[in-house]
């Protein structure tokens, strides 16, 4: 006789509680000048694969792959001290980037950033302005430079430089996690709700349309987390579309148990910004709404020695070797849970960016001259991406064993999330944040005629097995074929630490 499985968990799918069309921003990306990121990143001339214009063709495979929508760009942190003009037209001077004790040397700037998105496929480009050193009239500048068609002094400059059309960007990050005492130009919640309102509107002047993020904090244990977010919503809501959140997990003191369970952090922050974002609505009589960018958010071994930055007054590497962590099998299930709680709160959170997408803390990894191979989190965004984009969600309905976390306290075991596609087909996904027992999950399904249920698991035995350059496939996805189906219930068996994919077709939704 089989032996039970020790944790259970039921998940209910109900038509009438779709809750939430998926913002497709949900699934976007991070490229700051940082490390090797875009240097042997996405940019490397010379490299056998890079195309006339200096782009790594093996890198826009993948994250054509990885199914990314939005970029977050130039920064993070390397914005507040970033003078956009050094990176267009000829004249491209070194600087010092003191954010990360680097040598820019502006070969890659705003243009360069135009043509790889239209490589891509035309994806989307989330500006970030510089509000640490720089001024309203700088972000002004830049507008103009980039949506303004023609006839002025700095659109006319645009098109000399090389872009005729104007880039027409729709999305602005008003600064980077200026709350953080680490930040070049680092404010006060109250000084930087001015400057990012006065800077808003001064936006809104030329482009009443456009879409603008203020800075939230930086972290869910900022000291100033909650009155951070007060004051610099009293002060820029009527004139701004997003407030941002940013969030890395790791394990501390070995406590893997509550590493497992950082989804339920996140969770809370989400919450909690939602909570304050709406109190501040009720307050100043507000019909407009505010939603979440969740623009930052990742596994990141902040204080292993990847990141460690360069020291010394006469040592500027340029693209040295930074933040990169390689990530292992246990580092992916966290990863998509993080992903499930992202889509658990699509009806807040409208936009979110991985941080990063090459090399730094990235799902994609490159060799100079040499390969590029993806990392163990490359699969779960890559799964939810295809299978999520254009979904709505389902509210949520479900019933898990608990254990507890020193972090956290009590957590369900099992987190999931189901989203119908736009065919009626279904997609489900589930973390089993256990680390020793398996997990017997059961899917009650809408009524539709359901034909067919497949589940790709991420799972190893070893759970901090790794993706490496010599051993590049060494963790990958597995064909879960625990799953049955018979009347309209889904019965899956989901590993210890484990990340599942599951759809369920209807004859419909086959292909």
């Amino acid at each position: 006789m089989t032996k039970p499985l020790a944790v259970t968990a039921r998940l209910t799918a109900d038509r009438d509680f779709l809750s939430t069309p998926i913002d497709d921003r949900i699934f976007g990306s991070f490229v700051e000048h940082l490390g090797r990121c875009v240097y042997t990143g996405i940019y490397e001339p010379g490299h056998p694969q890079a195309d006339e214009q200096g782009f790594r063709q093996d890198v826009i495979d993948l994250v054509k792959e990885l199914g990314v929508t939005t970029i977050r760009y130039p920064g993070g942190n390397f914005v507040s001290g970033y003078r956009w003009e050094d990176g267009v037209g000829r004249q491209r001077p070194h600087r010092l980037d003191t954010a990360w004790h680097s040598t820019e040397t502006n070969e890659f700037g705003l243009h360069e950033m135009t043509h790889w998105l239209e490589k891509l496929g035309g994806n989307e480009l989330m500006e970030a302005i510089n509000l640490g050193t720089r001024s309203i009239e700088d972000a002004l500048r830049l507008l103009e430079y980039s949506n303004v068609a023609n006839g002025t002094a700095l659109s006319e400059e645009r098109r000399k430089n090389g872009a005729p059309k104007p880039f027409n960007i729709r999305m602005w990050c008003l600064g980077n996690e200026m709350d953080g005492p680490w930040q070049l130009g680092h404010k006060t919640a109250y000084e930087y709700a001015r400057l990012a309102a006065m800077t808003a509107a001064g936006m809104r002047q030329i482009d009443p349309d456009l879409e603008l993020v203020v800075c939230g904090s930086s972290s869910h244990s900022m000291p100033t987390f909650g009155t951070w977010e007060q004051t610099v919503l009293k002060e820029t809501f009527e004139d701004i579309n997003f407030i941002s959140c940013h969030a890395y997990y790791q394990p501390e003191d070995g406590d893997l148990e509550s590493f497992l369970a950082s989804g339920a952090d996140m969770d809370s922050f989400i919450k909690h910004v939602a909570s304050i974002i709406d109190a501040t609505a009720a307050q100043l009589k507000s019909e407009h709404s505010v939603f979440i960018s969740f623009d930052e958010w990742n596994v990141w071994y902040q204080g292993a020695e990847p990141s460690h930055s360069p020291e010394g007054i006469d040592n500027w590497p340029i693209a040295p070797h930074l933040l990169e962590d390689t990530y292992s099998a246990l580092d992916a299930v966290v990863f998509g849970d993080l992903l499930i709680t992202l889509l658990k709160n699509a009806d807040r959170v409208h936009a979110a960016s991985l941080a990063q997408l090459v090399n730094v803390i990235a799902p994609i990894m490159t060799e100079p001259q040499g390969p590029a191979w993806r990392q163990t989190t490359f699969f779960p965004f890559a799964l939810t991406a295809q299978l999520a984009k254009g979904g709505t969600v389902f509210e949520p309905k479900q019933a898990s064993m608990q254990h507890h976390t020193q972090k956290y306290g009590m957590v369900d075991t099992v987190n999931a999330v189901a989203v119908q596609r736009e065919d009626g087909s279904l997609a489900v996904f589930a973390v089993n944040r256990s680390l020793h027992d398996a997990a017997n999950f059961v899917i009650k399904l809408p009524e539709g005629n359901f034909t067919e249920a497949s589940a790709s698991t991420l799972y190893e035995d070893d759970i901090f097995a790794t993706n490496t350059k010599e051993h590049q496939n060494r963790v990958a996805l597995h064909t879960n074929n625990t799953i049955v189906l018979e009347n309209d219930v889904v019965v899956v068996e989901l590993p210890p630490t484990s990340w599942s994919a599951i759809t369920i077709n209807t004859q419909k939704g086959m292909h």
